[in-house]
């Protein structure tokens, strides 16, 4: 069985482009050339020296010691959160933004719910000198303050969306509508493994980089490239899909998503579509969705901005159906207790995106032997309002150290050293 896109776009019974007809020549082109483009020395070229020497790739792959030895395994962290911008995110806006010089186009619109896909997309932008657009749903530009100033200082025109409620969803809504309205001079820079093709497969092969480097990450540290579990958290399921890519096919990896389930996958407040959903169109492509009995789109639910959608790639749809990767439900408390476990044990803050991935090591037993990789998608600088507010609600103030105990003064653990002494923990 293939887990990658076949020539119309298809993941198995997934995938597509379900557009109107007014952007039938914009996506064709795109679909025509992107393969040819993206192949060419000069591309490959201009666009790797920008992930090296602007972007800051390659990315760590971190030995989390302190985190493995809470869940008696071993826990390595691919540092997306350490690229410029603070996420994942501009993987994929520096290779579309390239790609849509080189188709002539010269305005830039894009949709984000966190906000980094919009920071990541403006700062691109402003790199190449390009008019930049991005549409963000009112109740994410009140949670997510600090992205739409950065988005402002970089010269982005924010457009505040308030139609349904006023999250992900709608911006794209928005989003896609402006394409129908200036189809020959704009390109929509989708921040996710979502909407028609080639999209869904673009942007899998730009944040395929993250998986590319584990391998080699993995064989310099251990001498063997691949792990036995990669865990990511997945909304629309970009930073997943670019985990993945390189081993979807490695049968020895066993692969993990973690969706946001809100409040409770019964509650009604929640966003686990792979859960709930049912099969449907969104945004230009045929996958898993949250809808009613009549097809009328639920509205989703979660404390994390960036997992608040109520449909899910097409690649993790077929993930899911062939039982190739598992997913789980991780709960708004469930993220929000893992994000202050790393936050304590690691002093790293993620993104609550990422927590929901670090609240799934609650939902799997590992074995003491195998090699876990966990990507930190984000950093928590944008959510720390949110951060701060819970860990007031539910943790006591800190007692100072007494003396003696400092903070040097616990026993870090060492890292596995190759695979031969792993098989022998």
């Amino acid at each position: 069985m293939s887990y990658n896109a076949n020539k119309n776009g298809r993941y198995g019974e997934f995938g597509g482009a379900y557009i109107p007809e007014i952007l039938y020549a914009n996506v064709e082109a795109l679909k025509e050339s992107y393969l040819s483009i993206t192949g060419e020395a000069s591309f490959r070229a201009e666009r790797d020296a920008l992930l090296r020497d602007y972007v800051g790739r390659p990315s760590p792959l971190y030995f989390a010691g302190r985190l493995s030895e809470r869940y008696s395994t071993n826990i390595y962290l691919k540092r997306e959160d350490l690229n410029h911008t603070g996420s994942h995110k501009i993987n994929n806006t520096v290779g579309q933004i390239l790609l849509a010089q080189r188709m002539g186009k010269t305005r830039i619109i894009a949709e984000t719910g966190a906000g980094q896909h919009g920071v990541a997309t403006a700062t691109v932008c402003a790199l190449k000198g390009m008019r930049c657009i991005v549409y963000m749903g009112e109740t994410d530009i009140a949670r997510q303050r600090p992205n739409v100033q950065k988005m402002q200082m970089l010269g982005a025109e924010v457009r505040p969306v308030t139609s349904g409620n006023k999250t992900l969803k709608d911006a794209t809504n928005e989003a896609i509508r402006d394409w129908c309205c200036h189809p020959s001079d704009t390109h929509y820079i989708i921040g996710s493994t979502m909407g028609p093709h080639p999209y869904p497969d673009m942007v899998a092969r730009f944040q395929s980089v993250i998986s590319e480097e584990i391998k080699k990450q993995l064989a310099g540290q251990l001498g063997r490239d691949y792990p036995d579990y990669l865990i990511a958290c997945v909304g629309g399921g970009s930073n997943a899909a670019g985990t993945f890519y390189h081993y979807l096919d490695d049968e020895r990896v066993k692969l993990i998503g973690a969706e946001a389930a809100g409040l409770g996958t019964d509650t009604g407040q929640t966003a686990a579509t792979i859960h709930l959903g049912r099969r449907g169109v969104i945004h230009g492509c045929h996958t898993f969705v949250m809808q009613t009995d009549d097809g009328q789109i639920v509205e989703p639910y979660s404390i994390s901005a960036g997992l608040d959608y109520p449909g899910i790639g097409p690649l993790h749809a077929h993930l899911a159906v062939s039982g190739r990767a598992e997913y789980f439900a991780v709960t708004d408390s469930e993220a929000l207790e893992a994000a202050m476990e790393l936050t304590q044990l690691e002093g790293i803050i993620p993104a609550l995106e990422s927590a929901h991935a670090l609240g799934a090591l609650r939902h799997k037993a590992f074995r003491p032997a195998d090699v876990v990789v966990l990507t930190v998608s984000g950093r928590g600088d944008k959510d720390m309002e949110t951060l701060i507010s819970w860990r007031a609600k539910h943790l006591p103030s800190p007692e100072p150290p007494t003396p003696g105990q400092g903070a040097g003064s616990a026993r870090q653990p060492s890292p596995p050293k190759n695979f031969a002494t792993l098989t022998n923990i």
